[in-house]
């Protein structure tokens, strides 16, 4: 793709991203009702999906296709032009349809991917107490029974379970081998009846993460998806799609509305006149965090493009989501401390936006959770050595 092509196409996104992001969301998403955050995300997701831009990674032969220079305009422009997030679609745009596209039957792809353009929300049923960076300890139990397997168990962080139609479930078919040999994926309709959503209410207020309750649920053996007890393996790519592509968007929210957010605040003078940026300091941190995002802004574009050309290494993923993680933990935390005791009232952060509000206590605390989904700091430091670098194996039980 030339660079005229891609100037071409940068300005067509341009122009639809001020003739469709709405000027006003951040307003009106601020203390918005659940039944109002639901309509809005359901709104945007169609009016990008209008566009041909909600599922741009996604096969062409199932409304994608759009080649990786244009993916990376695209989130670009989206970012600069403070486009909300989707946040309700993220699971089933990424995990679900990466499961399927991976693994899936014939039938569940026509079934499920074109349901998914539809509105079909996703939910991940993989963690559960006691089982959470340690996933292969989960316990959830599967027993096949004629037609159907019948599953019992808890899981537990599952983001917006309250709201999905369907469940990317993992559960243990085999209690008899090693622990990642006998666990199974399933496609779970939240529907079927023995199941339970209870929200968790965090300390920001906001209730996204749940627990799911599974008493005696029926879930067709048609449902599984992959080879019994090999659910181990397609749960990697899974989460592989968390700390991959997915980063790119995030890492644009990042360097754009997020930093835009904190030099603004730096500017902000206090009682007596003073600015933030002023101090030498100050300066030298706003400076550093710049830099740091160039850094994480290119190497999420190279991930992208090497993973299009089938050169990533095994652990580039996790290079990314770890510095994408912990430097947005930095940046929070710096906003908690320059926005002083006025920013501690701040206590509403808008729905359908990221990690990177202005409402830097709150986003503080939420920038705790990107240090623990889709493998913690430690498990992400774990596969950089053990698999990027060479290292041995940490000795079992250490």
């Amino acid at each position: 793709m030339s660079d005229g092509d891609l100037t071409a196409f940068r300005e067509t996104v341009r122009q639809w991203c001020r003739a469709n992001v709405p000027a006003d969301w951040r307003t009106t998403q601020t203390g918005a009702t659940e039944a109002d955050f639901v309509a809005f995300q359901r709104e945007w997701f169609q009016k990008l999906r209008a566009a041909g831009y909600a599922v741009p990674h996604w096969p062409r032969e199932y409304g994608g296709g759009m080649p990786i220079p244009e993916q990376i305009v695209l989130y670009q422009e989206l970012a600069a032009h403070d486009a909300p997030r989707l946040v309700l679609a993220f699971v089933a745009i990424h995990h679900a349809a990466a499961t399927l596209l991976a693994a899936g039957t014939d039938e569940q792809r026509r079934r499920h991917l074109a349901a998914i353009l539809d509105g079909e929300l996703w939910v991940q049923g993989f963690s559960e107490p006691g089982a959470g960076s340690d996933l292969a300890a989960l316990r959830t139990s599967a027993r096949r029974d004629g037609d159907d397997y019948v599953i019992t168990g808890q899981k537990v962080w599952a983001s917006g379970a309250q709201y999905a139609d369907w469940c990317l479930l993992l559960a243990r078919t085999d209690p008899d081998v090693p622990k990642r040999r006998g666990i199974s994926y399933f496609l779970m309709d939240m529907r079927s009846p023995g199941i339970v959503v209870r929200p968790i209410r965090q300390a920001t207020g906001e209730a996204h993460f749940c627990e799911i309750f599974l008493d005696e649920v029926r879930i067709p053996a048609a449902n599984l998806i992959g080879a019994e007890n090999r659910g181990w393996q397609l749960a990697q790519q899974t989460l592989g799609a968390e700390r991959g592509l997915t980063m790119l968007e995030l890492a644009e929210r990042l360097g754009n509305a997020g930093f835009g957010w904190l030099v603004r605040e730096c500017r902000k003078p206090d009682a007596f006149g003073r600015r933030p940026v002023d101090d030498g300091d100050t300066a030298d941190r706003l400076a550093r965090f710049e830099i740091e995002l160039a850094g994480l802004r290119a190497l999420c574009r190279d991930l992208v493009e090497r993973h299009d050309a089938g050169t990533a290494g095994p652990a580039d993923a996790s290079v990314v989501k770890l510095y994408y993680s912990e430097l947005l933990q930095r940046m929070t935390d710096f906003g908690a401390e320059i926005c002083g005791l006025p920013g501690q009232t701040v206590l509403r952060k808008p729905m359908s936006g990221g990690w990177e509000s202005g409402a830097w206590v709150l986003d503080f605390v939420g920038s705790w959770e990107w240090t623990v989904p889709g493998g913690s700091s430690e498990i992400q430091r774990t596969i950089i050595g053990e698999r990027g670098l060479g290292l041995p194996r940490e000795p079992a039980g250490a």
